[in-house]
This record gives structure tokens, C-alpha cells and sequence, in this order.
């Protein structure tokens, strides 16, 4: 039996809404169905912006480009988190400041006050797993007396927020909670992302959303959003392709990062459901994997949910192993794979990545992210998997962790 370590979910549902796109609306770039996709996405997590974009990466580039962040700006991002979390930073001129995280991978907000300096103008934690970082910590630093009097705000939207940018790097967490409050309010900004990997799809692409103080104007903001994701042009083809509605401006500098129908399609089909019917599926397989591992005194295993009101979105199963060498784990991957089961590590950390170890970043400066990444395995996690194939994970992942837990002792 092959199972692999993902796939995403191609369904009737789903052929049904692109297919429209294809034969009815005749339209495959932004139209129609992407404001669809952010009408849904609004009234999923009940914020009152949401702009599609074509990945996580543009969309938080556009968030950063938008806020006015640039060369000589710092942005802080954890170091155990995916290279894009500092690649938008970096791709606009600005310095990453890493910081390392808790046990539950988010981003330490202990660490957090001794790396802002007057030239911080973002935070971005990570939703890693689906697990929401501590945004009441970090928030409470941010607005502290002490940090507002550090922040030297540049241009119009940074005097009217009056503080360092949290922005959220949801791409695991549609459908979390943190303390009862759903992922997208509970940063200033928050980007999810609908990689093909992802609890919903879109094939690539990506969703903003806003949750500024009333100061700022949401549909102004949405409005300015949306050009600048279009090269900075006020008028979607879509629109400009309506009867005498050809005339547009350029209001800004802008990216190309807008999202096509035909992608936005595929999410469409998937986000009606996925509260009812796709994030329960997911739920059921991680409580599956945490019972089925509970008997394993080597297992650290993931929380689905705690008493203060979070909730997991179920995206990864992140299986540690308790007093694993790097070399170890990698041994237990072997096993696993040999026996066709598709499994993954999330992450490498940032400072063992080629290119940040070259830009002077140091692992030892973040010893918990090394220690937390040294034991990680990720299990396959998505809709469609079945109980048999779950059991074979079960079975494979257990028989290998213990043959390497033996061959040490011997």
C-alpha cells in the first residue's frame, strides 16, 4: 500500500465550479469567481477585508508593501518557520530578525521585546501546523508604552496605526481559533495561503485579510489592496473589459500578485464545505494519530485543543520524538518511506538554510527551534484518507521509530 504524504482534494464539487469557469463565464483570470472566494472568505472568518492573491508569499509582500516597509526597516519572523516568512521581507529590501520559538513551534514571545529596536516595523508570527501563536503576548508587547515610544513610524499608515505591524503567516490556520477568536482577527493583518498542499486550495494562490483599528477605512483599503496587487491599476481586465469601462489609473508601484478564476474556482468548492464537512474530516484523522500514538512512551504528541478556546485547523500532525538525534530521525524516514509511506519534516530551520547561514544567521542563537526540529516528523494528513491507510501509517511509524529506539540500545 503507497500513501502518500498529500493530496489535495479533487472532487465532483470542485470539477463542477471550475468547469463553470471554463464553459459559462468565459472568464479565467480575476473576475467573477474571485470576488466570490473573498465575499466567502469574509463571512468564514468575519473580517472586513479580504483580497485573493496568487500566493502567500505576493500577499505578504503586498501587506509589508502596503504598510510602507522597505530598505533599512526590521522584520521579525521565528526561526523555525518556511523560508517564504522572511523572503517577503527580504525581497523588499528590508533585514529579518529571527527570534526563537516555544514548544509548540510559535514564536516566543519572551524573545520578542529584546529584539525590537526603533527600526522594527513588523512581527510576523507563524500559525505553524494550524496552531495559533500567543497573539495576546505579543500584542501586549507591541502596544506597551515602552515599544510605541521605540517605533519611528514612516509615511501615512504607520503614524495612523502607531506601532510595529503584526502580521499574521496563517497558511496553515484557516479554520483555528485562538481563544475563541478565529484566525484572520486576531492580527492587524493575517495572510493565508492556498497552496495545493494546503487545507483549501486554490492550486497556488492566497488570501489578505484586514483586522486594523477603525482609524483605517476597509474599503478604502481594500480598494488600494487590490490595485496595488494589480500592478497598481485601479481596474481589474474584468472590469475594464465592461461596455465603456476601459479607462484606468496607476495609483502605485505595484506587484503582480492577483489571482485567477479558474484557481479561485477550485477554493470556492472547497470553503462552502469545509466548516461542515472538510475541517471535521481533518480533526477526526489528527484525534485518530493522537490515540493511536498515546501508548508510545517515546511519542510528544500535538494538541488539537487546549481549555482557553483553541483549536488546531488540523493542517499538519507534527509527531516529535522524545531524545531524537538529527541522524535518528532521519534513519526513522528512511524506514518509513521504505515501506511506502509518504511522511515530511516541518522545518528546516531558517539558520541551516544555505542562504541565511551565508547572511551570518546562527542555529546555536535559537537552540529550542534545533531541538524541537531534531525529533519532527510530520504524518500524512488529508481529506479522503482512510481508516485502513491511517492504521498502515500507524503501524509503520511505530514498528520504525522502535526498531532505531532498539538498535541504539543494543
Amino acid at each position: 500500500m503507497q500513501i502518500p504524504f498529500s493530496k489535495p482534494l479533487i472532487d465532483e464539487s470542485v470539477i463542477r465550479e471550475v468547469n463553470d469557469s471554463l464553459v459559462n463565464t468565459g472568464w479565467l483570470t480575476s473576475g467573477p469567481k474571485v470576488l466570490e472566494l473573498e465575499k466567502e472568505i469574509k463571512h468564514f472568518t468575519g473580517v472586513n477585508v479580504a483580497v485573493c492573491v496568487n500566493s502567500w508569499t505576493s500577499g505578504a509582500m503586498l501587506v509589508l508593501r502596503w504598510f510602507g516597509i522597505g530598505p533599512g526597516d526590521e522584520v521579525i519572523v521565528p526561526a523555525y518557520t518556511y523560508a517564504a516568512t522572511s523572503l517577503c521581507a527580504m525581497n523588499l529590501g528590508a533585514t529579518v530578525v529571527m527570534v526563537d520559538v516555544c514548544d509548540d513551534f510559535c514564536l516566543d514571545p519572551e524573545k520578542l521585546a529584546d529584539a525590537i529596536t526603533p527600526k522594527t516595523k513588523a512581527i510576523i508570527p507563524v500559525d505553524i501546523g494550524g496552531w495559533m501563536a500567543d497573539y495576546d503576548a505579543i500584542l501586549k508587547i507591541v502596544n506597551s508604552p515602552e515599544i510605541k515610544n521605540r517605533f519611528t513610524p514612516k509615511g501615512k499608515l504607520q503614524e495612523n496605526l502607531g506601532r510595529i505591524l503584526v502580521l499574521s503567516d496563517a497558511a496553515h490556520s484557516i479554520g483555528a481559533s485562538y481563544k475563541e477568536r478565529k484566525s484572520g482577527t486576531c492580527a492587524d493583518a493575517t495572510v493565508f495561503s492556498f497552496h495545493s498542499v494546503k487545507n483549501i486550495t486554490t492550486g497556488e494562490g492566497g488570501v489578505v485579510c484586514l483586522n486594523l483599528p477603525t482609524t483605517f477605512d476597509p474599503e478604502e483599503s481594500y480598494k488600494y489592496l487590490k490595485a496595488l496587487s494589480l500592478n497598481g491599476q485601479t481596474k481589474s481586465a474584468f472590469e475594464k473589459n465592461q461596455p465603456g469601462a476601459w479607462r484606468y489609473d496607476i495609483i502605485d508601484q505595484g506587484l503582480k500578485a492577483n489571482m485567477p478564476d479558474i484557481c479561485a474556482a477550485v477554493g470556492l468548492a472547497q470553503i462552502r464545505r469545509y466548516e461542515n464537512v472538510l475541517l471535521p474530516e481533518r480533526k477526526r484523522i489528527f484525534e485518530f494519530y493522537q490515540k493511536a500514538f498515546s501508548d508510545q512512551p517515546w511519542a510528544i504528541i500535538p494538541i488539537l485543543q487546549n481549555d482557553l478556546g483553541s483549536v488546531s485547523s488540523a493542517h499538519l500532525f507534527m509527531l516529535r520524538i522524545m531524545n531524537c538525534s538529527e541522524s535518528d530521525r532521519d534513519e526513522i524516514i528512511r524506514r518509513i518511506s521504505e515501506k511506502g509511506v509518504g511522511v515530511n519534516v516541518h522545518y528546516i530551520p531558517l539558520p541551516m538554510l544555505s542562504l541565511f547561514r551565508n547572511l551570518g544567521y546562527k542555529l546555536e542563537n535559537y537552540p529550542n527551534t534545533h531541538q524541537l526540529y531534531k525529533g519532527e516528523i510530520t504524518l500524512p494528513l488529508y481529506n479522503g484518507l482512510t481508516e485502513k491507510e491511517m492504521e498502515r501509517v500507524v503501524e509503520v511509524v511505530k514498528d520504525s521509530v522502535n526498531k532505531v529506539i532498539q538498535a541504539k540500545a543494543t
